[in-house]
């Protein structure tokens, strides 16, 4: 039975902080439901209300687009190894680019790696857990390092181009305000 709390406790935030990936759900008001799979060290939970999570330079960029017209977002945690448990947390976020304000004192939560393109700052409303019964047990095998050796493969010139091509509106078209506004 799922069990619902206003807050991120301390024992959802050892879980959170166990992770090796979660999942984050996003949608406009029409069009695509998005859910896209997050790794690295990407995540912080920066209170009882709190999440901020890095994001990197992919293929999509749906969620910035998203929250320019319906600002919610789901974070999903999955215990895949020892504890069967779901998590979730569902809330509202603003989208923090690298033009913004407090760009530099988010993105120092992290080793400011080349190839973040924004962070997305959560405001936790509710957290509810489920049993996670039916998730399959797997075992952590290491980190990818595929997104790091092919951003280390471009100047930053190249990964502006590439971002310019491919992160400027998601999937239905929405804009996702990358480089400013009036894009």
């Amino acid at each position: 039975m799922a069990t619902q709390f206003p807050r991120i406790e301390d024992p959802h935030r050892r879980f959170i902080e166990a992770q090796h990936m979660f999942f984050v759900g996003s949608a406009a008001p029409e069009g695509r439901v998005n859910v896209s799979p997050k790794g690295m060290d990407s995540l912080r939970v920066l209170g009882p209300n709190r999440i901020a999570w890095l994001n990197f330079t992919g293929s999509g960029n749906e969620t910035a687009g998203h929250l320019r017209e319906a600002n919610r977002m789901t974070l999903m945690w999955c215990g895949f190894e020892r504890q069967p448990l779901i998590l979730r947390a569902y809330g509202s976020a603003r989208t923090v680019h690298a033009r913004d304000a407090d760009w530099a004192e988010l993105s120092a939560l992290w080793d400011a790696p080349r190839g973040a393109r924004q962070v997305f700052d959560m405001t936790v409303e509710m957290v509810q857990s489920s049993c996670g019964y039916a998730v399959p047990y797997m075992e952590f095998a290491g980190e990818r390092d595929t997104l790091k050796g092919w951003t280390a493969q471009r100047d930053d010139a190249a990964l502006e181009d590439y971002q310019r091509d491919r992160n400027l509106t998601t999937i239905d078209g929405l804009p996702t305000a990358l480089f400013g506004e009036d894009e």
